[in-house]
């Protein structure tokens, strides 16, 4: 009888009283005690006043069913795919909609639906796989910031490759610290395009130095990361590398030089195919053989044969570091000694010791960079002591 009278009554109600009656309506479908007939009735009132003119009126019905797993489900369903302003809250929190019905949304919606998808709370992996594929920037970022998002590797570098050249998503991604070794190179690769690019148009550097400029900057940033991944984080890493063509001698080498013999392994065990436990007993055969023919099946160019082999002698008397920090700088006395060697060997390819001599200045000043900062550590330390000793 009731939802009878208020039928008739919102025929010609205000909107914003048909929407506060809207709403009271929803709350009472929800948690009154009504009748069988009372309650299929209230349900018949609400599902007419989906069609209402006024949005204010849908929004009332959305904002009190967002939440209710026990709402009507064929209103929540028309709820979602209206305008943003009804849909939204429905969209970000309500547990009857399915993952069918959130990929689809995301296919077909705006800006504004595809970020109120991705804030929800235990969004499943596949809903995110949608996001990272057709998502806006805007989505993109409210999914990187969504603790509770089950994103998989292959999501994470849709993102970077849709969108890492904005700062915005890259600085989201960086500081998580379960990003995947692989998408954090790939960052760092999209970062480094854009910063030559950038300096290119404002013609600072030449196209060719820009180039090279950021391809150390990128192989010392690939090495950092390497330094703190293990397993298949870096196997994974390895993959990516290869993939992208970033996988060169080169790179090999600075992460020998660097003590970096975690990655110096997973490399050469990806370009031989060989597992890593039979990398491992190669490099450590001392004969030089063994260590020839590892080389030349990864694909590498026996120039560089003579300094692989130089740096591995000089690590073997000097051993290998452990710490991350460590791993991640070239060591100056093994470079020094490596560039000697190649400079007295008439095979020596030019391109080696070119690259041999700039990782020789690097070493350099990263070695007087730590010496004034520990000096620098020292002068602050002083006084205190001091004060302390007066005491």
């Amino acid at each position: 009888m009731i939802v009878r009278q208020f039928i008739g009554w919102i025929r010609t109600a205000p909107a914003g009283e048909r929407a506060e009656a809207t709403r009271s309506l929803a709350r009472a479908w929800l948690v009154s005690d009504l009748s069988a007939d009372d309650r299929a009735a209230a349900e018949g009132a609400l599902l007419m006043l989906l069609d209402d003119a006024s949005p204010l009126v849908r929004q009332a019905m959305a904002e009190v069913f967002a939440r209710s797993a026990q709402a009507p489900a064929a209103i929540v369903q028309a709820l979602s795919v209206d305008q943003p302003s009804v849909a939204l809250p429905v969209l970000e929190h309500s547990p009857l909609l399915i993952d069918a019905d959130l990929v689809d949304i995301v296919a077909t919606g705006n800006c504004e639906t595809q970020c109120a998808i991705a804030r929800r709370i235990h969004l499943p992996a596949s809903v995110c796989a949608a996001i990272a594929e057709v998502g806006t920037p805007a989505a993109a970022l409210e999914l990187i910031e969504n603790a509770y998002a089950e994103l998989a590797p292959f999501s994470w570098d849709r993102i970077v490759e849709r969108h890492g050249h904005l700062a915005a998503i890259r600085e989201s991604m960086l500081v998580l610290d379960g990003l995947p070794a692989a998408t954090r190179a790939a960052l760092v690769a999209k970062l480094s395009d854009t910063l030559a690019q950038f300096v290119v148009a404002r013609n600072w550097l030449s196209a060719d130095r820009a180039g090279r400029v950021t391809s150390e900057a990128r192989e010392r940033s690939t090495v950092n990361i390497a330094a703190v991944s293990r397993g298949d984080d870096m196997s994974g890493l390895v993959q990516h590398l290869r993939a992208t063509g970033q996988l060169t001698a080169g790179l090999i080498l600075r992460a020998l030089l660097s003590g970096n013999l975690e990655l110096f392994d997973s490399a050469l065990a990806e370009l031989s195919g060989l597992p890593r436990a039979r990398v491992s007993a190669l490099l450590h055969d001392r004969g030089g053989a063994s260590l020839q023919a590892l080389l030349r099946r990864a694909g590498l160019p026996e120039s560089t044969f003579a300094a692989f082999h130089m740096a591995l002698e000089v690590s073997h008397e000097t051993g290998f570091v452990d710490s991350a920090g460590s791993a991640t700088r070239l060591r100056r006395r093994m470079v020094e000694r490596v560039l000697t060697h190649c400079e007295t060997d008439r095979q020596a390819a030019e391109p080696l010791l070119i690259l041999l001599r700039r990782f020789a200045t690097e070493s350099a000043r990263e070695e007087a960079r730590m010496f004034c900062d520990e000096l620098m550590a020292d002068e602050a330390i002083a006084p205190i002591q001091h004060g302390l000793i007066a005491a």
